[in-house]
């Protein structure tokens, strides 16, 4: 087996990283970060991630960075788990699909949502607007169950926690296909194990503060 290490901080993106491991099985060596007090910004760690950005792993000691690209390598590293489409299987286009489009049309869109910012004109827009990526995903989940149809892939382990983030703060519409999506995702036995190891870190942090 490789040697993984994961970057890791409590309440933040790389949550949904820390559930990807439990699904796959493997328990790599983790660092924990406390971002209340900016250790992503010291130097220890800006070293690794020169970004000062959660999640990040290593593997081999080669850097792996931003979600979508940790999901895609985690997922073609151990395949016994089945969370990828192989190179050969017809479904293989629209996983990196939707892979690539979380990070480069949502995550965008949701931002200048939250921030109240006017979109660039639909000429340079790198995600065209808003309802367009909303309609897309809503689409996808009407079609459903999954974003690849029966099949369950790392696609969706990376977008029901961020569904889940981005609703309860109301950057989404929780439509009734989201909503049975996100709980779909909450219920597999290696997301509860997650939420749980998740609460266990920020209680460990709060104590440490206090």
């Amino acid at each position: 087996m490789p040697a993984l290490h994961f970057y890791y901080a409590p309440q933040s993106r790389a949550r949904a990283t820390l559930a990807l491991f439990e699904e796959l099985g493997v328990q790599p060596e983790i660092t924990v970060l406390n971002l209340r007090t900016g250790q992503q910004r010291e130097a220890g760690y800006l070293s690794v991630n020169p970004m000062g950005k959660v999640p990040a792993i290593t593997c081999d000691g080669v850097l792996v960075t931003e979600q979508p690209a940790i999901f895609t390598f985690l997922a073609d590293l151990f395949p016994a788990a089945g969370l990828a489409p192989s190179l050969t299987e017809p479904q293989r286009g629209a996983y990196l699909r939707w892979m690539a489009f979380y990070g480069s049309c949502f995550e965008p869109a949701v931002v200048d949502r939250a921030m109240k910012r006017e979109p660039a004109p639909a000429s340079t827009s790198p995600y065209g607007s808003y309802e367009a990526v909303i309609a897309q995903v809503q689409e996808a989940l009407q079609r459903g169950p999954y974003l690849l149809g029966d099949r369950v892939t790392a696609a969706d382990l990376l977008w029901g926690p961020a569904l889940d983030w981005t609703t309860m703060f109301g950057l989404v519409e929780k439509t009734p296909e989201i909503e049975a999506y996100i709980e779909r995702i909450k219920a597999r036995p290696a997301q509860q194990r997650a939420a749980a190891r998740e609460a266990a870190y920020v209680q460990a942090q709060a104590q440490s503060a206090a």
